[in-house]
């Protein structure tokens, strides 16, 4: 088990090792679509690459939602084949946000073992969900 001191340093160093490792500007928050980012996650059970619709307006969120859901059969088919489409998800805090997200099971921030691995996986996906956003920025601005 590790203390929280030691679970924060592995945490940063697992984060200063990626950007090390991967050095690229991404988007992340900065989409230009209020309340539309792209995330990193990386825990003690599993890592994620996601696109989240955090916006405080529902209605704002639903459509963002039914531009990107539109988007779907392009994105499984030309990018992320096993990308996951959840209109509602509960964060941690229990805020309700709509994700769409890949997952990888099985490794753990605590464990250097895994990190290797999670990396890849990270810089993999985010590149491919990166590419399509840029490529349907338009569709979804609008």
């Amino acid at each position: 088990m590790f203390s929280t001191e030691e679970s924060k340093q592995l945490r940063g160093d697992f984060w200063m090792a990626f950007g090390k490792s991967y050095p690229h500007k991404w988007i992340l928050y900065d989409t230009k679509i209020k309340g539309l980012s792209l995330k990193f996650h990386f825990d003690l059970k599993m890592a994620t690459v996601s696109l989240d619709i955090e916006t405080i307006d529902l209605e704002q969120r639903i459509k963002l939602w039914e531009k990107l859901y539109a988007l779907k059969s392009i994105l499984i088919n030309e990018y992320l084949s096993e990308v996951r489409f959840e209109d509602s998800f509960t964060l941690e805090n229990q805020k309700e946000i709509s994700r769409i997200y890949v997952r990888k099971e099985g490794v753990s921030i605590h464990n250097k073992n895994t990190w290797r691995e999670t990396m890849e996986f990270l810089n993999r996906n985010m590149i491919l969900l990166e590419r399509f956003f840029q490529e349907y920025k338009e569709i979804i601005y609008s």
